[in-house]
């Protein structure tokens, strides 16, 4: 902020201060002040009686001042609650020459109630006629202009409840958020699935392949994590009979900043028993159908530029290796060294790391030349059997596992898979990824595999992304309340390709 801005608003606060100062002189602190609205601004305006003559009810309705016209004596303002803005006329001939002296010193972003009966301006507005009113929270600190409101993408982060009051889109995109989920809650409830609750603090950082926070128990003197995934707890859900289950919930991961990655992020995970991958496509595909329609009334999303996603209808499948042969323009990539790939990857200038393995070097290609063209729903399936060690292998080439990736707006929604319950082939998946690193494999998971798993299909949702794809927001920052930044006058955010699966 520039100096003279930074001297602006200090005046500013010192002004405000001095009202404050006046108030509390004259025996009135807005801060102990009570009032009861009994109307929302969206209640108070369906209540007006639009039949001519007829008696208007009395209302009384609380907001913060967001717009003020003083014409002579009388007032036009308009107030902002949860539910929206709505206009009030105050006059002098009605409040009094005192109290309508006193309004007129009140600022923007001071937050009052007022009690009085409605009607409808000559321009067609329902407006609430103050007959009194009190002041119940006073604003020290102005709000952004009204027309600009936060352009600075660091104050609307660091700040987020300015952003809320100013930015009507903002605003909007979060009660979507809110309205999701508690419809992601309904529709799984309504198919019979149980919502539980899995630790967040947890011995063994299991169910993805991330690098966890770190912390320390004094009282057990013993070494936490907070956890990387819900998977591993909700599949003992299974083998303790739960043969339905889910949970929305925190995800952690101590890795780099992008677009679409914040260390702290809420996922959904799924699990039904007697099902595998294909039950699950069944599921999120109708799931996110479902909140096209019941929250934004329309299965096409629009995207910058004009083109728009369809979300109705079926979604197509693809094979993991078939995407990438199509990408490489080569039938037998899956034949070729590692060096040729890194030499085909060079001369296309994907940057790849060469001490990466040879299925992470194909994997790359997939995320930095597929993925990004996948715009339409897709389920692209089969994927290699080192990418997930906890799904089943196919049974048509065991080199690959029954998984998707559902993969909307070029970017990966919803991995999901058939879920190996043979505790044996589990163990043995787990050590090929663990290496000599066998601390990492969660014993008493596989203690709980030993003791039966019905056969299940699982799925995990980004709760994020998916939001970011329904309601059009550019990044993850723009669909979490506050997001993880940088302190101030701090080093920049890393920011990392780092995937959050």
């Amino acid at each position: 902020m520039k100096e003279t801005s930074k001297q602006a608003t200090n005046d500013l606060f010192a002004v405000r201060k001095a009202k404050l100062d006046e108030l509390r002189a004259a025996g009135q602190d807005p801060f102990r002040a009570e009032f009861a609205p009994t109307h929302t601004s969206a209640e108070a305006l369906a209540a007006h009686r639009p039949e001519e003559d007829a008696e208007q009810p009395e209302v009384a309705v609380a907001g913060r001042l967001m717009v003020m016209r003083v014409m002579g004596k009388s007032i036009f303002a308009k107030l902002r609650d949860r539910k929206g803005l709505i206009q009030i006329y105050v006059k002098k001939d009605t409040l009094g020459e005192d109290a309508f002296k006193a309004f007129k010193k009140l600022d923007l972003g001071d937050i009052l109630g007022v009690r009085g009966d409605l009607f409808v301006t000559k321009t067609g507005e329902i407006t609430v006629r103050v007959v009194s009113y009190v002041l119940v929270s006073k604003s020290l600190r102005p709000l952004p202009e009204k027309w600009h409101g936060l352009s600075d993408s660091e104050q609307i982060y660091r700040q987020r409840y300015l952003d809320l009051l100013v930015n009507e889109e903002s605003r909007t995109r979060f009660l979507q958020r809110s309205q999701m989920i508690a419809r992601i809650r309904n529709f799984l409830q309504e198919r019979d699935f149980v919502e539980v609750e899995t630790p967040v603090l947890q011995s063994v950082a299991g169910g993805a392949a991330a690098r966890p926070f770190t912390t320390h128990h004094n009282a057990l003197n013993a070494p936490f994590v907070l956890r990387i995934a819900l998977e591993l707890y909700l599949k003992r859900m299974l083998v303790g009979g739960f043969d339905r289950v889910f949970e929305i919930g925190k995800n952690f991961r101590n890795e780099g900043l992008s677009r679409r990655h914040n260390p702290e992020f809420t996922m959904l995970e799924v699990y039904q028993a007697y099902s595998d991958y294909r039950g699950m496509m069944v599921l999120i595909r109708e799931m996110i159908q479902d909140l096209c329609t019941s929250v934004l009334g329309t299965t096409t999303i629009s995207r910058p530029g004009g083109e728009t996603i369809e979300l109705g209808g079926d979604w197509p499948e693809k094979r993991y290796h078939d995407l990438i042969r199509e990408a490489t323009g080569d039938s037998e990539w899956f034949t070729k060294s590692k060096e040729e790939k890194l030499a085909w990857c060079e001369k296309e200038g994907i940057e790849v790391n060469p001490a990466l393995e040879d299925f992470e070097v194909t994997n790359d290609v997939f995320e930095k030349r597929v993925e990004p063209s996948l715009i339409q729903p897709t389920f692209v399936t089969h994927l290699p059997k080192e990418l997930c060690p906890l799904a089943k292998l196919s049974p048509d080439n065991p080199d690959t596992i029954e998984v998707f990736e559902l993969c909307i707006n070029g970017q990966e929604i919803a991995p999901a898979y058939s879920e190996q319950n043979d505790p044996l082939v589990q163990r043995e998946m787990f050590a090929a990824q663990a290496g000599e690193d066998v601390q990492k494999i969660d014993e008493d998971f596989l203690l709980s595999l030993e003791h039966g798993m019905p056969p299940a299909g699982g799925m995990g949702v980004g709760i994020d992304r998916l939001l970011i794809l329904l309601t059009g927001a550019e990044s993850i920052r723009d669909v979490i309340l506050f997001p993880q930044l940088r302190s101030q006058g701090g080093a920049a955010a890393q920011e990392t390709p780092e995937a959050q699966s």
